[in-house]
């Protein structure tokens, strides 16, 4: 009989659902969960890490704890092979220290894949997992589109058993595997590695219901699910209506349904009637019909409207299938999903085809995350040879330097891997969290007493975590109003406009003064990494190609480099500032050509 893995709580810690249910609350589904029956409950991953991170309230490693100490069945993490939960691959050592922080925090189980179904990148992550004694299930991605998908599924699901994995699980992020596929790579991998198979996967119209169905008529052990308010907004499969289906097929999951139904109840609850805005219809119809995961479609669709341009979403969903074929069919598993937008937005706003490279679809075409699944394109890999030098790969994050630097910010191992996994962006939370283990009682030193103080907490609280723009109480001749402060619209990536600045050399105006302006919407960056020295300072004479800043879109890090000889006059953003689509943001003093003799 198969058995079911729940993810609601991991659904409901990331986007587009997180912070609709408070901290307090998810622990109390939890318990709930605890007692329905299921083989694990997935509680963290990488979508998980990022959205804590971003929000900056609570540790994705304290709620992990939490979620333990008030749970018997085992946890289980979601890791995306050596990119972890980040959207950059990293060393051997830190994934044995991040595996060995999420095993003592209370993981027992790790689902890990490959964006590209290279299981070789899984080997450093299974050892070390396998080394502390957990569980480790390998997944494989489906959902790539090429031709002989299944030969390469099946080439690479008998390496499994050498790494370490326990089980398979076919991964289908992108709603893309019917159910008569299903049941036929149930058996077919399960018969090739010699292990037991899951499934996990999302799909609208009940496509995805179908494919656990026939997924476990063909002898799936494990099949994934939610609650039936998070399936239902997030195009998964509910756990009511799989464990009842399941049951009156004859194959008892041993899942108590009526337990569910309350889980459901306290859900709906929170997001009820709360608009999730990245699967409205019109965003649904065209993930099913394009087969691109749901969020990733909406996320485009963003990035288009606040361009003006939310006309064009058909133009770069196509586009990002031609992108896609012509690097190798990987599958949509992120951060390549991302790495494939990114790049299609590019083509279609600037109008032209790979003049631009990001630097990830670079890396990607280079070969340094991995084997896609089929050829590369060889008129694409010399496009993208000639549009631009190769950036140089970065360096090992030495987390025992990174300590040293990061002194009085990440005071422990885990908070130490947040920081080098998210840089400056992990500041805020490790701020936050220094300051609540300090102590630090400035409403009782400003004369409100401890009661009070504990109710303005309570109100804080509850404006971080709901999301509502103000709340204001009166109270026996007080008057407390808490105001979220406007958070700093997310990265989006924005037309080229015309050719940017890797094609044409900027021209100095009529004032001398070269003039770089940001080809993108995106975060700005002076350094590559945090506590490193910026990339240039006011004074300083730089080179054609040298970088200038790194400006982060879409999760992706794009280098900013000079066109030519030049002295750094002016530096206009400051460092992790958003910035806009043409903002100025450097000003150099052009100098002439060097001397013969110093060439």
């Amino acid at each position: 009989m198969p058995a079911l893995v729940d993810t609601t709580i991991r659904l409901l810690s990331q986007e587009p659902l997180a912070g609709l249910m408070p901290t307090a609350e998810l622990l109390r589904l939890a318990e709930i969960l605890d007692k329905a029956g299921f083989a694990y409950l997935e509680v963290s991953g990488g979508g998980v890490f990022d959205t804590s991170v971003r929000r900056g309230v609570e540790s994705p490693w304290e709620r992990i704890r939490a979620l333990n100490e008030r749970t018997e069945t085992p946890l289980a993490m979601a890791l995306r092979g050596r990119f972890l939960v980040g959207s950059r691959p990293v060393g051997g050592e830190f994934v044995s220290r991040f595996v060995a922080s999420a095993a003592e925090s209370g993981i027992e189980v790790f689902r890990l894949h490959d964006p590209l179904n290279d299981v070789e990148n899984l080997r450093e992550a299974g050892l070390a997992i396998t080394s502390a004694g957990k569980e480790f299930d390998a997944g494989l991605v489906f959902g790539s589109g090429y031709t002989n998908e299944t030969e390469a599924l099946v080439e690479q699901a008998r390496k499994l058993p050498g790494l370490g994995a326990a089980r398979v699980l076919l991964h289908d992020p992108s709603s893309s595997l019917q159910p008569q596929r299903a049941q036929e790579l149930v058996g077919t991998l399960a018969e090739a590695s010699g292990l037991p198979v899951g499934l996990y996967c999302q799909g609208a119209g009940g496509n995805a219901l179908a494919a656990g169905l026939e997924a476990s008529r063909a002898g799936a052990d494990l099949v994934a699910c939610a609650v039936y308010p998070v399936a239902l907004t997030l195009h998964r499969i509910s756990g009511e209506a799989l464990a009842t289906a399941l049951a009156g097929l004859g194959m008892d999951t041993g899942v108590d349904v009526d337990a569910l139904w309350r889980a459901s109840e306290l859900v709906d609850d929170h997001i009820g009637d709360e608009p999730v805005t990245p699967l409205a219809p019109r965003i649904a119809v065209r993930a099913a019909e394009h087969k691109v995961p749901p969020g990733l479609v909406g996320t485009l669709d963003t990035h288009l409207r606040a361009l003006a341009a939310g006309d064009r979403l058909d133009e770069v969903l196509d586009e990002f299938a031609r992108i896609r074929e012509e690097v190798g069919w990987p599958p949509i598993a992120s951060p390549i999903g991302q790495i494939l937008g990114s790049q299609a937005l590019l083509h279609v706003l600037s109008a032209s085809r790979y003049q631009t490279v990001v630097d990830e679809l670079r890396a990607l075409i280079e070969g340094r995350y991995g084997s896609p699944p089929g050829p590369i394109d060889a008129t694409v890999q010399r496009a993208v040879a000639l549009s631009g030098g190769a950036p140089e790969a970065e360096a090992p994050v030495d987390l025992d330097s990174l300590r040293d630097e990061a002194k009085g910010l990440a005071s422990s191992e885990e908070e130490l891997l947040l920081l080098a996994l998210f840089g400056e962006e992990a500041e805020p939370l490790l701020t936050a969290i220094r300051g609540r283990a300090s102590g630090d009682d400035s409403l009782i030193a400003s004369g409100v007493d401890q009661a009070r103080a504990e109710r303005i907490r309570e109100i804080v609280r509850i404006v971080q975590e709901s999301g509502v723009g103000e709340v204001t109480i009166e109270e026996a001749g007080m008057r407390v109003s808490v105001r979220r402060t406007p958070e700093p619209l997310e990265p989006q990536l924005a037309s080229l406009a015309g050719e940017g600045e890797d094609e044409q050399p900027s021209s100095p105006p009529a004032d001398g003064v070269v003039r770089i302006e940001a080809p993108m919407v995106g975060v700005f960056y002076r350094a590559p990494q945090p506590g490193a020295p910026p990339f240039v300072e006011e004074g300083e004479t730089v080179a054609p190609g040298q970088t200038l800043c790194i400006l982060e879109a879409m999760k992706l890090m794009n280098e900013i480099k000079a066109d030519a000889d030049g002295i750094v006059r002016a530096i206009h953003v400051g460092n992790a500032e958003p910035v806009e689509f043409g903002q100025l943001l450097f000003e150099l003093e052009p100098v002439g050509a060097q001397p013969l003799d110093a060439v």
